[in-house]
């Protein structure tokens, strides 16, 4: 019987098939106490209690390897924090020594970069994410809500110096609460923070499930506007909610449209009309459009 820290496989529209490992397995353990999480309330903390030690997550990795032959992406996450795992440098070194086609991950709240040695530890993965839903100082207090008081200018920084030595994908996340960070001013300041962290992709959500918390989530319509004020990379909204009606593009208006933002193809397949996947597909025929993989997910460019 295989340990409870490891799942999967999960098969996952923006990693391909991911065997998670949950650093935290017997309770919640984490630095923010965010608005939106979905997990039980619980008390915030600096440490994981109880965690597994490395040979033990090892071995079992190993097994599942064995078992499922094509996970694309080993992600490390946890029922919190999985940066507050304390032998983590360790893990990440024996995980790189094991693993063959797959790609190593790591699902971070992003205040890894406040300690020097875990953003050092984390340089080692393939892909890093970390969450940033505001850098309004008040907004992301408000939403975040962290143990420990946190400069978000200072975040932004750390997350910058982190991009310049890490040679992997870096992916930012923001996570869209109602009443919060909807609104065009919180996006162009974030907008702005992100053309400093130079990520290769943004995922732009929202609340989907029940969160712990008295708070409530956005419209796709809301999503697809705040993501116009994102250009400092290509941009992927996740969002379980579809829209309300589809866009329907001339292959002028989606020449227009690439060349302001890579569109992905999961929003292709879920937001366009058949005529404009129609006139998508003669455009790739033309030689106007191509495929790029950004950070596991395919997105279309000029």
């Amino acid at each position: 019987m295989g340990y409870k820290f490891i799942f999967g496989p999960v098969s996952s529209r923006r990693f391909g098939s991911s065997l998670g490992i949950d650093l935290s397995p017997d309770q919640k353990s984490c630095n923010f106490d965010c608005l939106y999480c979905e997990l039980k309330k619980a008390k915030t903390v600096r440490t994981i209690k109880n965690e597994p030690k490395p040979e033990v997550i090892i071995n079992e990795l190993k097994r599942a390897l064995g078992e499922f032959k094509d996970i694309d992406v080993i992600t490390l996450t946890a029922n919190g924090e999985p940066s507050l795992y304390s032998d983590l440098s360790s893990l990440i070194t024996q995980i790189n020594n094991i693993k063959t086609t797959q790609k190593s991950l790591i699902l971070s709240n992003g205040s890894a970069v406040l300690n020097p040695n875990v953003a050092c530890s984390l340089l080692k993965l393939d892909i890093v994410k970390f969450s940033l839903d505001s850098v309004n100082p008040k907004t992301f207090r408000q939403i975040d809500r962290s143990i420990d008081q946190i400069n978000v200018n200072e975040l932004v920084e750390l997350m910058s110096k982190f991009r310049s030595k890490f040679s992997g994908e870096l992916i930012m996340e923001v996570l869209v609460v109602a009443g919060y960070n909807d609104n065009e001013n919180e996006f162009i300041a974030l907008n702005n923070a992100f053309k400093k962290i130079l990520p290769n992709r943004i995922d732009i959500s929202t609340i989907d499930r029940p969160p712990a918390h008295n708070a409530s989530g956005v419209s796709s319509e809301i999503l697809h506007h705040l993501a116009t004020f994102i250009d400092a990379a290509p941009v992927n909204i996740a969002s379980r909610m579809p829209l309300k009606s589809k866009f329907d593009y001339s292959k002028d208006e989606l020449e227009k449209l690439l060349k302001l933002r890579p569109q992905s193809l999961y929003d292709i397949e879920n937001n366009f009309t058949t005529n404009a996947k129609i006139n998508l597909e003669l455009l790739k025929d033309e030689g106007k459009i191509i495929e790029c993989d950004l950070a596991g997910m395919k997105f279309y460019r000029i």
